[in-house]
């Protein structure tokens, strides 16, 4: 298949991507200042760059659906090679990650107590005995815990999502292993590997892990692993499983993290106030397609997490009819506005958005920026349920 190469307002020079059937670009850390962007291949296939590249480390702390590709990230990090980076929605914290592993002072920000979570624990510092102390002993008490007292009385602290989705068993074990959880020194951690374990434990199909409709209480055909499957009955088994590939990811970025400091901001990127920084790298929220607070609904619901749902951009029950567009072309133009002001003259603004609405280079012109570069980037690669192909954009904006 070859992707016609796509020139948006050829009166900029901005220039598309080469051919899909050329050799695509992996050869990340070759790239430098003088790296020509035009002349990179970023249509990876999955043999270009393989899942276990893609979620290489910390990048797979957690599921987290709508992140783009670190190695995006990167290349242009090398290109650019800001002193401090901003990414104003940084979701699972993406950039701040690739940021610290080069040596660059990282700010990110977001709207959802749960992100702002994820991203402290990937970029953390660990004294790593001790976190892998707390991690065993932390399943040995729930294991102690479980066996003696078998019948938890702990119903009471469960709301109802948690009746509804989760097996009487699978509850208890994930209500006791909250518990303990105070106990601690790296609590964040272990309140990550609980929610992970809490998004496998649920009464949901395993081919709708990202967003299940109803529960599923019977034996049920599984379009994912094509057989009759059982409804998940249990946690202990995804709390241990977990427990122990979150130490061994942490691990991994420990031995390439650098002191570069990374500062998480949770907040409204319309209002934050961002200290100072030189560059921006992000991937805002898409008009009307990913709800994300609900795809991290157990989480909310287990580490009683305040919302943040009315205050979300682009999320689909706010629609993507022409009113919708607006108000998001609206939110993002007060949110890129807000965090300008942290940036000098001349600074670089990376955006990466599947821009099917057509709406970003309004939104440039709003802004005042100059757009250098855009590309469409074929992404023909994705996991589970959601296997469709698609095309993002590469936008790089500079500040006048």
């Amino acid at each position: 298949m070859t992707t016609q190469v796509i020139y948006t307002r050829r009166r900029l020079g901005i220039t598309g991507n080469p051919p899909y059937d050329g050799e695509p670009f992996t050869q990340f850390s070759a790239v430098t200042p003088e790296t020509k962007l035009e002349d990179l291949n970023l249509n990876w296939r999955e043999m270009d760059l393989p899942e276990r590249e893609r979620t290489k480390h910390v990048h797979r702390l957690h599921p987290y659906l709508g992140k783009f590709v670190p190695q995006l990230v990167e290349i242009f990090l090398r290109k650019y090679r800001p002193r401090v980076v901003c990414d104003p929605f940084c979701g699972s914290g993406t950039t701040l990650v690739e940021a610290n592993a080069l040596g660059i002072e990282a700010v990110g920000c977001d709207i959802s107590p749960f992100n702002c979570l994820l991203s402290r624990v990937k970029t953390e510092t660990y004294d790593l005995p001790t976190l892998e102390r707390e991690i065993h002993d932390i399943l040995k008490r729930l294991r102690d815990n479980l066996r003696v007292t078998p019948q938890l009385h702990l119903d009471e602290l469960a709301s109802e999502y948690l009746r509804t989705w989760y097996s009487p068993r699978a509850r208890r074990e994930l209500l006791a292993y909250r518990q303990l959880i105070a106990r601690y020194r790296y609590q964040d951690v272990l309140r990550v590997v609980l929610s992970r374990a809490a998004r496998s434990a649920r009464l949901a199909p395993h081919y709708e892990l990202d967003f299940p409709r109803e529960p599923v209480t019977a034996p049920y055909y599984c379009h994912k692993h094509r057989r009759i499957c059982q409804p998940t009955d249990e946690a202990l088994k995804f709390l241990q499983r977990y427990s122990l590939d979150t130490l061994r990811r942490i691990e991994q970025f420990a031995a390439i993290k650098t002191d570069a400091r990374v500062t998480v901001i949770q907040g409204d990127a319309r209002e934050v106030e961002f200290p100072p920084c030189d560059m921006v790298i992000t991937s805002p929220p898409y008009v009307g397609l990913i709800d994300y607070h609900e795809q991290h609904r157990y989480a909310f619901e287990l580490l009683g997490l305040p919302e943040q749902r009315e205050a979300e951009i682009g999320a689909p029950w706010k629609g993507n009819s022409e009113r919708g567009v607006r108000q998001y072309v609206e939110d993002m133009v007060a949110a890129f506005r807000n965090v300008l002001r942290a940036l000098p003259a001349e600074a670089i603004v990376v955006v990466v958005v599947h821009d099917r609405k057509n709406i970003y280079d309004a939104i440039a012109e709003r802004l005042g920026v100059r757009t250098e570069y855009r590309i469409k980037r074929h992404v023909n690669r994705r996991t589970g349920r959601r296997a469709d192909d698609f095309f993002e954009d590469v936008i790089v904006w500079r500040k006048a």
